[in-house]
């Protein structure tokens, strides 16, 4: 089982910055692959943004946030972070972290993590974005 936490959320006007936390928890080899993904409000899909696998730190981001936010790592405190840089109206969304075993991904890491479909999700933190 795993237990999956974010935190960090809040309001911030166009071109700020905010940093998300993410605490998962539990079994260590369900976890490998830890991703960020959004949902606008009034949208019913929710978008990956970021993905890493932790036992390489490989990354993936998608094309929206590329260049602007960066997910690291700290091993010893079981969190990953979305660093969200030059914010803009559109990244205004629910923010969700997850987790999954990323069976497999090796030296694909944070690609092959983008291709799974998630297993364990935190509750979310809002992020709202004003112009």
């Amino acid at each position: 089982q795993v237990n999956v936490v974010e935190s960090g959320g809040a309001s911030t006007q166009a071109g700020g910055s905010l940093r998300l936390s993410c605490v998962a928890s539990g079994d260590p080899d369900r976890r490998r692959c830890i991703g960020w993904f959004r949902q606008g409000l009034g949208k019913g899909r929710r978008e990956a943004v970021a993905h890493i696998w932790r036992d390489g730190g490989r990354l993936n981001y998608a094309d929206s946030v590329k260049g602007r936010f960066t997910i690291s790592q700290d091993s010893a405190k079981n969190t990953v972070y979305l660093q969200m840089d030059s914010l803009k109206p559109e990244d205004t969304a629910m923010y969700y972290c997850a987790a999954e075993p990323g069976r497999n991904c090796g030296a694909a890491g944070g690609d092959c993590c983008a291709r799974r479909t998630y297993d364990y999700w935190g509750q979310g933190t809002q992020v709202i974005v004003s112009s």
